[in-house]
């Protein structure tokens, strides 16, 4: 072989020596990004992951107020908060119709009206049982004055056309304990666009159960479906936490609040009069029921007159 075919030769065993060496470490090079990639979206999911448990815990299990959505829950002192606060019972906002069964439970509008704004008069402002809670899980702000929570029962329409407009004025919110199969629209009960309505304005949902049955005696599938199917329904219906539940008529036994209790509600409120405080049981939180022909003035006396007033229980069968 003469030196000029020796050359080339040479030369080409160089050439494929270098594109072998290029291959070698174009692979080096590729496998390197592949592992930054691989880094980074783990880093990514890691850090997305505690939001991730939070709507998790939030969805299911026995919720605590820091779930809420209201805003002055978020806010936290740290220490829990001891503050007693009065919460009313509503049903109808309207005239009672003649032969109505309990005439009491309907306060006609412009009562309603005169009643909200002797409380606002007297240094009171509405809030909702998330933010109470709140506050005696971790101090959270209930604002300046006096925390007043304004409960509405079974899901009358007049609670939308006529509660709400006067809250409204007040820059106050309600808290709806509905019943999923309450009144239908035509019939004088919410629809579910008004429902839609109220949480639009602020206020909290929350449930009587699925039909307002008399809860101590129904079976434990009954009583399941009533207390947690329900507020599954409720949940994803309305995409708000449901985190009270409002014993129907004020009926209630240690079965009923065991299955409340795993249901995951933070708690219940009954018909026993009183105030609710953080040192009672929030299972059976006490409210001030508060009945047609009652002034404004004979409000804040009901209101004054018990707190400190012993609880005991309520012979009213409506609620």
């Amino acid at each position: 072989m003469d030196a000029e075919a020796l050359r080339a030769r040479r030369d080409a065993r160089r050439r494929a020596v270098r594109r072998r060496r290029a291959q070698v470490f174009g692979l080096i090079g590729a496998c390197a990004i592949a592992v930054v990639a691989i880094v980074a979206i783990s880093g990514g999911a890691t850090r997305k992951s505690p939001s991730a448990t939070s709507s998790a815990n939030s969805a299911g299990g026995r919720p605590t107020a820091g779930h809420s959505t209201n805003r002055a829950s978020a806010s936290s002192g740290g220490r829990p908060g001891k503050t007693a606060v009065p919460i009313l019972m509503y049903h109808v906002i309207a005239p009672p119709p003649p032969g109505a069964p309990f005439p009491g439970l309907y306060v006609p509008p412009a009562e309603f009206a005169e009643q909200m704004r002797a409380l606002k008069n007297a240094g009171w402002h509405a809030v909702t049982l998330d933010q109470v809670a709140a506050n005696w899980r971790n101090g959270a702000s209930l604002g300046a004055g006096n925390p007043i929570v304004l409960t509405f029962d079974n899901g009358y329409q007049s609670q939308f056309t006529q509660a709400l407009p006067v809250l409204q004025r007040l820059g106050w919110v309600g808290d709806e304990n509905i019943q999923l199969s309450g009144l239908p629209p035509s019939q004088g009960g919410l629809g579910e666009a008004e429902v839609r309505g109220l949480i639009a304005a602020g206020w909290e949902l929350d449930t009587q159960g699925f039909s307002h049955a008399d809860l101590i005696t129904l079976g434990a599938e009954q009583l399941h479906y009533e207390v947690a199917i329900t507020r599954g329904v409720l949940q994803r219906r309305y995409h708000v936490p449901v985190n009270w539940f409002c014993y129907p008529s004020g009926h209630y036994d240690s079965t009923v609040i065991a299955a409340v209790r795993g249901a995951g509600y933070v708690g219940s409120t009954t018909v026993v009069p009183g105030w609710a405080s953080p040192s009672e049981d929030p299972d059976r939180l006490p409210r001030l029921r508060v009945l047609g022909g009652t002034s404004g003035q004979a409000l804040l006396a009901q209101v004054a007159s018990t707190r400190e007033a012993p609880a005991a229980p309520s012979s009213y069968s409506g609620g």
